[in-house]
């Protein structure tokens, strides 16, 4: 069962909205991760040093969190390991082709309009339904 957490929510989608604004703003770059991730790998550009520092808080912040208020995030998932190997390739497939993540298109992208990352986070957003219905429903999976 998923937790409703309106108020938890609505903070780190504030967050990730600021974080957004702020590298707009301050280096002309959108927040796409996968952008910033394979800018980092490997570490030949130019911008590094941001790219790091982004990657970096996104990874430190929700420990810091954990280890301030104590809340254990769980890890688990009751889909196969080679299931989420699988999920995780043909996602990543879908990144390159679409030119961008749900990060870049979605957060970013919409909020500047991009007619592009509009239709790219639709095809995104019906995907995502369709695979749950057929997973939950179809297949009586996890």
């Amino acid at each position: 069962m998923t937790e409703f957490t309106p108020l938890l929510s609505l903070f780190g989608g504030g967050l990730i909205g600021l974080a957004a604004v702020l590298l707009m703003a301050l280096h002309g770059r959108i927040a796409g991760m996968t952008g910033i991730l394979t800018a980092v790998i490997p570490p030949v550009q130019s911008d590094w040093a941001w790219r790091a520092a982004f990657l970096a808080g996104a990874i430190i912040a929700p420990m810091l969190i954990a280890a301030m208020f104590g809340d254990v995030i769980s890890f688990e998932s009751p889909v196969p390991m080679p299931w989420l190997v699988a999920g995780g390739i043909v996602v990543g497939v879908g990144v390159y082709f679409g030119s961008g993540c749900t990060s870049g298109h979605g957060v970013c992208g919409i909020a500047r309009l991009s007619p592009r990352s509009i239709v790219a986070t639709l095809v995104f957003m019906a995907s995502t339904a369709a695979t749950v219905f057929v997973v939950r429903h179809l297949l009586g999976g996890f």
